[in-house]
């Protein structure tokens, strides 16, 4: 049984759920992918722990502190190789950004392999369960291209200005951009 629970942010209404010790997701209302994966009975219970604290640090967030992740128990669904890109995700520091590319290397030496496909990182950091948290609006495209975001470019620009980023070295893509 999975439970869940509202949280009212700056970005709008932000779902967050749980299996009852573990935050197993957190997506922005309308994100891409909402809710995707979590196939069992969901059960609305404001008041379980990961929840409380899993608010806690959201409020902490949204104040423009940098609470952190390891203060919460996560636990995203996914294959091998989406868990190593979200690792790598929960390391980007604080108000710093990283590319596709420098994911994908990072994971080709983490399988033994001479490169790997920054499309398949990106598709990995699409699909990221527990949205913010496990920051993958920290994760742009090569030369400044706010490629991708599944909760929407519009959110991916707020929660980068909100960490003190400067966007001038950054720019939207036009539709149809590859990564």
């Amino acid at each position: 049984m999975l439970y869940k629970t509202w949280y009212k942010s700056p970005l709008g209404k932000i779902l967050l759920a749980s299996d009852g010790e573990n935050l197993v997701g957190l997506w922005i209302e309308g994100q891409k992918y909402f809710f995707k994966g979590l196939r069992e009975h969901i059960v609305i219970k404001d008041d379980l722990e990961i929840f409380i604290k899993t608010k806690k640090w959201l409020d902490m967030y949204f104040s423009k502190e940098n609470p952190s992740i390891k203060d919460l128990k996560l636990a995203p669904k996914g294959s091998d190789f989406r868990q190593n890109v979200w690792k790598i995700l929960c390391e980007i520091p604080y108000g710093k950004t990283i590319t596709y590319g420098d994911i994908a290397n990072k994971i080709a030496k983490i399988m033994n392999k001479d490169k790997m496909s920054a499309q398949a990182v990106g598709n990995a950091v699409g699909h990221n369960p527990i949205s913010i948290i496990i920051p993958c609006h920290r994760v742009v495209g090569k030369d400044g291209n706010l490629t991708g975001y599944a909760g929407g470019i519009d959110k991916k620009i707020e929660l980068l200005k909100l960490e003190g980023i400067d966007m001038k070295q950054f720019f939207i893509p036009k539709k149809g951009t590859a990564l």
